[in-house]
C-alpha cells in the first residue's frame, strides 16, 4: 500500500539536547518531512525529524499555547501544548516534562511543536541525571 507524501511515516524521535537544536540546518522546506540535520560534533550529523527532549517548565504561557523549558544546555520554547492529551499536568512551573514533537525553528531559541508531553517530576532527579547520558548513548548508536 503506498503511502502519499502527508501519511508518510516519520522515524522515531531523537533525544536531543537544546544546545544541539541551535546548530541544526534544516535538509528541506519547512513541514516537508524532511527534517533537520543536527551536528554532534568531529564531523558527524545526525538527520532528525521527531525530537525527544526533557526539561524544566520555566514559563507557562496559556494564552500563546506555549512553554519555555530548560534543559542542562539551554533554553527552548514548546508550542501547541493545549492540544497534548494528558499535557495539562505538565504546564506548571517548575516541573520536570518530557517532550517529543516535530522541530518549527532553531535561532535565536530551538522551538519545537509538541505532540506528546509527559510529567517526569516524581523522579526528576534521577531523569535529570540520566538525561545527558542517554542522549549520547542513543546519538552513538544511531551513528554506528
Amino acid at each position: 500500500m503506498n503511502k502519499t507524501a502527508g501519511e508518510r511515516k516519520r522515524p522515531p524521535p531523537v533525544k536531543v539536547l537544546s544546545a544541539q537544536l541551535r546548530t541544526a540546518e534544516n535538509r528541506g522546506k519547512a513541514d516537508s518531512g524532511d527534517g533537520w540535520s543536527v551536528k554532534l560534533g568531529k564531523g558527524r550529523s545526525l538527520a532528525v525529524s521527531l525530537v525527544w527532549m526533557q526539561g524544566t517548565v520555566l514559563e507557562v504561557q496559556v494564552d500563546r499555547n506555549t512553554v519555555l523549558l530548560m534543559d542542562e544546555t539551554g533554553t527552548f520554547g514548546v508550542q501547541g501544548v493545549k492540544s497534548i492529551p494528558k499535557g495539562k499536568p505538565c504546564l506548571s512551573q517548575g516541573k520536570y516534562v518530557m517532550v517529543m514533537g516535530v522541530i518549527l525553528a532553531v535561532s535565536p531559541e530551538p522551538v519545537i511543536r509538541a505532540v506528546k508531553m509527559a510529567d517526569l517530576s516524581e523522579l526528576s532527579a534521577l531523569h535529570r541525571r540520566m538525561w545527558k547520558l542517554e542522549v549520547e548513548e542513543l546519538q552513538r548508536l544511531l551513528q554506528a
